[in-house]
């Protein structure tokens, strides 16, 4: 069970985005977990993620604790994969964001070459997920579904906001984080790249697509 699969957006608005995790089991391979998803994001690095992250101690666009307001201004954006390769020091869960399918048919063939003994879930659109599988020679092993948004939905924020906001399972990209920065792109206090990445640092797992969060943003 992943929380990406509620990414909210049409099918083609998820054409460029792809998720792979490395999951130990509790209790039957955590012995050994740390240091093979450490080897998971070596491997991962290797083909170019947009992004990467530790459940457990963050993802490779961070936050600071140094910085004052005006810094925002100016901030790189570069993602620090070193930090979350050194940072695996206990069973936790690790992803590796994509934005192209060749790279994830590629990153699938040498973790079936590297046998870490971990579950490896791929969250994508069902066909995409099937063919990056069966290209990689693997054979799948179940599939889940989000069955979308229930209730008082008419509470919900707007599906452009949803769109960026739900790139974060765990909702720490807020609805008005993701409507301040949409305005400040209108007004050019931000470019798309700026904003992404902005909205990025606040999802600590590392499964915020950048790629797909700029395509979104321009439109």
């Amino acid at each position: 069970m992943t929380n990406t699969l509620h990414r909210y957006g049409s099918a083609e608005s998820l054409d460029d985005d792809y998720v792979v995790f490395a999951i130990p089991a509790r209790g039957l391979n955590e012995r050994d977990a740390p240091a093979n998803q450490r080897r998971f994001l070596e491997i991962a690095r290797k083909h170019h993620p947009l992004n990467m992250g530790d459940a457990s101690h963050g993802a490779a666009f961070r936050p600071s604790k140094d910085l004052n307001p005006s810094v925002h201004w100016h901030r790189e954006h570069r993602c620090d994969f070193d930090a979350v390769l050194n940072s695996v020091s206990s069973p936790t869960t690790v992803a590796a964001v994509f934005d192209d399918e060749t790279k994830v048919v590629a990153f699938l063939k040498d973790l079936k070459k590297a046998d870490l003994g971990l579950s490896i879930n791929i969250s994508a659109r069902l066909d995409k997920a099937r063919a990056c599988a069966k290209s990689a020679g693997l054979q799948r092993h179940s599939v889940e579904y989000s069955l979308g948004f229930f209730g008082q939905t008419d509470r919900m924020a707007d599906r452009n906001t949803l769109e960026l906001s739900t790139m974060c399972g765990h909702g720490m990209v807020s609805f008005g984080l993701v409507r301040k920065l949409i305005d400040w792109i209108k007004q050019g206090r931000r470019s798309p790249e700026q904003a992404a990445a902005t909205m990025a640092r606040f999802c600590s797992c590392g499964v915020f697509n950048t790629t797909r969060a700029c395509r979104l943003l321009r439109k």
